[in-house]
């Protein structure tokens, strides 16, 4: 095996790799707790000042 097949075989991994976290982001299984992440701050608002983040 010389240097640029193993090159080949390395781009072609990582873009496989990219493809398939792709997919798995934007699918139906993982939308519901990206969806429970984007609104953790939003739902953290109805603490008491000094509770959801550090005191200065």
């Amino acid at each position: 095996m010389d240097i640029n097949l193993f090159r080949i075989l390395v781009t072609v991994a990582g873009l496989l790799s990219f493809f398939a976290i792709a997919v798995w982001a934007w699918g139906k299984p993982a939308q519901k707790g990206f969806d429970e992440a984007a609104m953790q701050p939003i739902n953290d608002d109805d603490l008491p000042h000094g509770q959801a983040g550090s005191e200065k």
